[in-house]
């Protein structure tokens, strides 16, 4: 069996190519190069679809919790689960847990904020921007339709609520 193949590292290489192809200013070579991507997809996407026709949803399920059988059948439209419910096993694996505020399946625009308030000096390793492209990545796999992601502010911590009242009062002393 071959090495393992990285659906995300995969996708970041076709884009490499189409934008080094892009970048020679040849439209020809750009326009046969994207046509050639666009006849694989349909070949590839055609396979799959009769796979999964044969398969059926118990065995093609089961088979979606890989993370690269997910984005291929993600991609080609044939994942079992609906888009919500993909996106949610995404942001349940996320590394900092986020709260979904939102997707727009038009735009393909997800919004979604840390699910708790920022502690300490916010200077640990990739910060804000880098859980978000952790993010993107998981959801690259698992929800294409995902074009990308709005991480908005955390919610502010509540100050401690402090209650004044009187002291109890104590039996007078008489001596």
């Amino acid at each position: 069996m071959s090495a393992a193949v990285d659906a995300r590292e995969a996708g970041r290489r076709v884009e490499e190519v189409l934008d080094r192809l892009a970048a020679t200013g040849n439209r020809e070579a750009c326009a046969a190069a994207e046509e050639l991507v666009r006849v694989l997809m349909e070949f590839y996407g055609a396979g799959l679809a009769r796979i999964a026709e044969k398969l059926g949803d118990g065995p093609l399920a089961a088979a979606a919790d890989d993370e690269l059988v997910a984005s291929l059948l993600s991609l080609h439209g044939l994942h079992p689960e609906d888009v919500h419910t993909r996106i949610a096993r995404a942001l349940a694996g996320a590394a900092d847990p986020v709260e979904l505020l939102g997707f727009d399946e038009a735009t393909g625009v997800l919004r979604v904020r840390p699910a708790t308030a920022p502690t300490g000096c916010g200077c640990g390793p990739g910060g804000e921007e880098g859980a978000r492209r952790t993010l993107e990545d998981s959801l690259t796999c698992f929800a294409p339709e995902v074009t990308s992601v709005e991480m908005e502010p955390a919610p502010a911590p509540q100050p401690a609520l402090l209650q004044i009242g009187t002291r109890p009062h104590s039996p007078a002393r008489v001596s």
